[in-house]
């Protein structure tokens, strides 16, 4: 059985590709099977996440892409910016994974299916509606960016967290320097 365990940035040849949901995306240890119908062992570091388009090289050199499947997903859209950023905000207020989207100059979200938390966009006055999609939630505000298939650049929705930040009190002194 071919084992994946080397997450690399590029290829010259691609050998294969594995199509998973995003809770096996998530996972550091899984058994799985190619398009090929090929079985496969992934073994990547606790905490990886692996995203649509990325390349891992297995122990015998080949290079397999990682293609995000489609699963049942709600798509949450607002007449306006400021509703979907009440809406983004309920979500993260309950700590809910929630892909960040923009397409055809409109931003939207996409959540894993849930009633419950459809009847609550309902209720801000989203439009929330089902569709069979990719799901590539934000990796949080310490799990660094990623890149959004389509995207014409990469980017970092946060700037990087210091390990240890100076805090400024009113009765500081000021530094000279």
């Amino acid at each position: 059985m071919l084992t994946l365990n080397t997450k690399i940035a590029q290829a010259e040849q691609i050998d294969g590709e594995l199509e998973l949901p995003y809770d096996q995306r998530e996972k550091s240890r899984l058994r799985a099977t190619l398009r090929s119908g090929e079985d496969v062992a992934v073994f990547t570091v606790r905490g990886t996440v692996l995203r649509d388009g990325d390349l891992l090289r297995g122990d015998d050199g080949r290079v397999v892409r990682i293609i995000a499947k489609a699963e049942a997903t709600y798509r949450v859209d607002a007449a306006d910016a400021h509703l979907l950023l009440r809406c983004a905000f309920h979500l993260g207020n309950r700590h809910t994974q929630a892909h960040v989207g923009h397409e055809g100059g409109v931003g939207f979200l996409r959540i894993r299916k849930d009633p419950v938390l459809k009847e609550m966009l309902e209720g801000l006055g989203a439009r929330v509606s089902e569709e069979l999609a990719a799901f590539e939630p934000e990796a949080g505000a310490y799990g660094g960016g990623h890149h959004h298939h389509g995207d014409d650049h990469h980017h970092n929705p946060l700037a990087p967290i210091p390990l240890r930040q100076k805090i400024h009190r009113p009765g500081d002194k000021k530094e000279e320097g």
